[in-house]
């Protein structure tokens, strides 16, 4: 284990996003974390979709130890214990799910590896929380919107959330979402454009990862 949970938490915290991205290409896997990492990207969740994803991750955590020395890099779509103990082995320092599940509660805590289950209600997060997870990741975001993170902190202020799905590179949507109250924000396919993802343009993705960084400090 590179970080601890501490580590962990303290740099989701501190930058306020997560990039999250799968890949079946090797290669392609390496040169986008590479590039979100040269634009302040510290905590990057690689998810687990596709047949032989957890082949690609541990590659991928090879890679980041040596060339991404400063990046926390954790696996996303943990859905069950079996693969949450699977990706621990290969190096991810953070887990995160769809769903929450208590079972994999279980494995993180007793490796003390940060997990941040999909919560869609206030009970969920509450049984969550219960259950050790210090970060809910409130999904889908789309869906639930800013204001349901917003009447969720009312009576429990002391909530850390991710927030994921309906979240943009763009200031007005940054802003009605921290200033709803979430912690950080996890963002995919509008942080890796389509035609930057084509044309392998890896100095677009790393000028759209320190811009949104600059945005998230600028409005906190």
């Amino acid at each position: 284990m590179r970080f601890n949970k501490i580590q962990v938490l303290s740099a989701i915290s501190a930058t306020g996003m997560v990039p999250v991205f799968y890949h079946k290409d090797v290669d392609v896997a390496k040169n986008l974390v590479k590039a979100c990492y040269k634009g302040g990207v510290k905590v990057f969740e690689f998810t687990s979709r596709g047949e032989f994803a957890h082949e690609v991750f541990g590659e991928l955590s090879k890679f980041v130890a040596t060339e991404c020395p400063d990046l926390i890099l954790g696996a996303g779509s943990i859905v069950d214990a079996p693969a949450a103990s699977l990706y621990i082995q290969l190096g991810a320092n953070f887990l995160v799910g769809p769903l929450f599940n208590p079972e994999i509660a279980k494995v993180a805590n007793r490796r003390l590896v940060p997990y941040a289950p999909g919560c869609g209600s206030v009970s969920e997060v509450g049984f969550a929380q219960e259950a050790g997870c210090d970060l809910c990741k409130v999904f889908p975001g789309d869906v639930l919107g800013a204001n349901f993170v917003k009447g969720l902190k009312a009576p429990m202020p002391w909530s850390l959330l991710m927030v994921t799905g309906g979240v943009k590179p763009e200031e007005a949507n940054l802003k009605s979402w921290f200033d709803a109250g979430v912690t950080c924000v996890g963002m995919g396919s509008n942080l890796f454009p389509k035609e930057a993802m084509a044309a392998k343009d890896w100095d677009q993705v790393t000028e759209l990862c320190k811009n949104t960084l600059e945005i998230i400090q600028k409005i906190r």
